[in-house]
């Protein structure tokens, strides 16, 4: 087995001087997994229950934590929404779960179905009703006893979920504030040790390292692998899909300050586990054969084959032109009958490459649009089409989703120039773009939303709505279908000035 082991002291602990004995606690991390097999023989629900289960076998004190992004997108949460994943997770037995903003992808009603399914507690302090209150089922933070000792989880959820999902009428109160009501709650209750289970963003992850109000963050969202300490708070998270997954041993003790009062000193062995070299759980690999088999008959049906290469990765897919994305947004724009269409990176999800002359199928299309998202026609003015654009480019340097693919026009941005003043130039077909002219516009019902930060296109003039709308995978397989073959490249259509 391969494995990264570090040790980082957090204090210099005074073992004289303890209350109690020292807390041994072993934290299993993991974060955003919503696919349930493993890839490429790394990661995936039954590898991730093999180590839960050596990690339980030693007896010890263990919690296993989810940093969130579960119930989607995958592809057979196009079909229940979700729900197997939460009754994955039931059965290998984790212990706490925080909100993603993926959580939200079905509308907060089937979020709060999936929580009431969940056999742990699921957690997101800032998540707020209308009424101001935490939605049904969900909580602010648990609390767990390992004998003398007691240590409490905050579950913090980013507030970018209000744009990157469609968690409405649900809002997000400030990550750094929250953690510090909940930290300064629970070390009132008593509590010894307090952890931030947070799916947030870098910055927001940064914000609450420098704030120091935890003693400890457990990360997701990012999909990094990332082990920090600064200041006497402790960062980790652990890449994406159980790739990798994190085991801290954490060595827990308490001395005096010098003005009598006590303070919490640690010391954490951080070792990262590369899953290729983990076998898969018998117990866990048999649930998750029961729910694949449902899904191979209808979905191994070949629909067409692609003549160039394919890279939907997540760094391809979000900073630049794509040839799937092209691909995509000419079936699009031709189901519709518009003149340009523009997609969000971010909603193309299996990240995965493709060689050229590849059999594409049903499974693969759903599984690169997994949200069943509906392409709506919506008719706008340049002026609007080119701010949408900027809003498109505005987070390039953070691998946002928002990035925007086009068909029916090409566009040039500067990365030298401020956020909203990027686009250089926009034209559609052969001709620049009119910031007078009305054109029709084919994108996806969510960034019709106003998600992914694409408030102009709620001013538009809606030809034909989500309720009317055919789904983006069907109209893509469509496409496949009826060329039998593809060819898409990448030709031009977005560039960016050097």
């Amino acid at each position: 087995m391969r494995i990264v082991t570090l040790s980082l002291l957090a204090a210099i602990a005074v073992p004289a001087l303890a209350v109690a004995a020292p807390l041994n606690l072993t934290v299993v991390h993991v974060n955003d997994i919503d696919r349930m097999e493993a890839d490429d023989g790394r990661g995936g629900i039954a590898k991730l229950a093999a180590i839960i289960e050596r990690e339980r076998a030693d007896g010890g004190h263990v919690l296993v934590t989810h940093g969130g992004d579960t119930i989607s997108p995958s592809l057979l949460s196009g079909i229940d929404q979700g729900a197997h994943m939460i009754d994955l997770f039931n059965t290998i037995g984790i212990d706490v779960m925080v909100l993603g903003n993926h959580e939200y992808d079905f509308g907060p009603e089937i979020m709060v179905r999936r929580v009431a399914e969940a056999q742990f507690p699921v957690l997101s302090a800032n998540s707020m009703t209308p009424a101001g209150g935490l939605p049904e089922g969900v909580r602010d933070n648990a609390v767990f006893a390992f004998g003398d000792w007691s240590v409490g989880v905050i579950g913090l959820t980013t507030p970018t979920t209000a744009v990157r999902s469609s968690p409405a009428p649900i809002a997000f109160g400030d990550v750094t504030a929250t953690a510090a009501a909940q930290a300064d709650a629970l070390r009132a209750d008593g509590v010894d040790v307090v952890i931030a289970l947070a799916h947030t963003t870098i910055s927001e992850d940064e914000a609450l390292i420098a704030q120091g109000a935890v003693d400890f963050i457990l990360g997701g969202d990012d999909h990094d692998l990332r082990i920090k300490w600064s200041g006497g708070t402790g960062f980790v998270e652990s890449n994406s899909q159980a790739n990798y997954v994190t085991v801290i041993d954490f060595s827990f003790d308490k001395d005096t300050n010098r003005d009598g009062g006590e303070r919490l000193v640690w010391t954490a062995d951080y070792t990262v586990i590369d899953t290729a070299h983990i076998a898969p759980s018998k117990t866990a690999a048999a649930a998750v054969e029961g729910y694949v088999a449902k899904l191979d008959a209808e979905l191994n049906v070949a629909i067409g084959t692609t003549e160039t290469p394919l890279d939907t990765r997540r760094s391809s897919v979000r900073g630049a032109e794509n040839a799937f994305a092209n691909l995509l947004t000419d079936a699009m724009r031709e189901a519709v009958g518009a003149d340009v269409a523009i997609t969000n990176g971010g909603g193309i999800r299996a990240d995965r490459e493709y060689d050229a002359g590849t059999t594409l199928t049903r499974r693969d299309i759903l599984s690169e649009l997994p949200f069943g998202n509906r392409t709506v026609l919506l008719e706008m003015t340049g002026a609007d089409i080119v701010a949408a654009l900027e809003n498109g480019v505005s987070r390039v340097e953070d691998r946002a989703g928002r990035f925007p693919h086009v068909s029916g026009m090409t566009f040039r941005y500067d990365m030298t120039q401020p956020a909203g003043d990027r686009v250089v130039r926009a034209m559609v077909g052969d001709e620049p773009l009119d910031p007078a002219h009305t054109y029709r516009l084919a994108t996806n019902d969510f960034m019709a939303g106003g998600g992914d930060g694409y408030g102009v296109f709620q001013n538009a003039r809606v030809l034909i709505d989500e309720t009317s709308g055919d789904y983006m995978a069907s109209q893509l397989m469509r496409h496949i279908e009826t060329a039998g073959t593809v060819s898409p490249t990448v030709e031009g259509r977005i560039t960016r000035a050097e």
